[in-house]
């Protein structure tokens, strides 16, 4: 297997790097660059026809893309440690966790990156006042985010770390890149990011 990334602050190719060392996965990256637009290459449309990464080519050329998807192949071939749910109500916390974050929290963070951040304006036609107004929304999942936490369960989908964690830390460690910040009086969200920023495996 090769797995097609690049290097951080790319949060998607990211996830996937986490998840491989949390479980101790020798899996070979190879950087697709994408300042000098090479996921739109022909070379790599051929393994994604999207033109994004991560993408994870297997033995017999099947590939796969979507981080989350890449990840859950490779959770099946590595169960332990389980990284999504080893019960059916874990695994459906930790895919609740996973949309939740995704829709709630990395489309904003999207969308101001799209429209409101100069690394991107040529790319797209911008918005900016569209992009700017993902501000606001941002901090306000944070202050749901830091509420929910509140009750004192140290990760998104309870006891364990998982897939949600990573998705969430990556997401928001990106929005920080991007210049959004969470709102400061925010001690849930902040004590959860500390915990998850401090495992070994947030440096792959």
């Amino acid at each position: 297997m090769i797995l097609y990334g690049e290097r951080n602050p790319a949060p998607n190719p990211r996830r996937v790097r986490i998840f491989v060392a949390e479980k101790g996965i020798d899996l070979p990256e190879t950087r697709v660059n994408l300042r000098l637009r090479e996921h739109k290459s022909d070379e790599h449309r051929a393994r994604n026809s999207l033109g994004q990464v991560p993408t994870l080519v297997l033995d017999d050329g099947t590939t796969i893309s979507e981080s989350v998807s890449i990840c859950r192949y490779l959770e099946g071939l590595h169960p332990a440690p389980a990284l999504f749910g080893s019960t059916v109500r874990e695994q459906a916390l930790v895919d609740m966790w996973i949309r939740r974050v995704e829709f709630q929290l990395t489309v904003p963070v999207g969308m101001f990156w799209r429209h409101a951040h100069p690394l991107t304006a040529a790319l797209l036609t911008q918005f900016q006042d569209f992009g700017e107004s993902n501000r606001e929304t941002y901090g306000r999942v944070c202050a749901w985010l830091d509420g929910d936490l509140a009750d004192g369960r140290p990760w998104l989908a309870g006891d364990d770390y998982s897939m949600a964690d990573i998705v969430a830390l990556t997401t928001i460690d990106f929005a920080t890149f991007t210049g959004l910040e969470p709102p400061a009086d925010l001690p849930w969200l902040k004590a959860w990011h500390d915990r998850a920023a401090a495992r070994p495996s947030a440096s792959a």
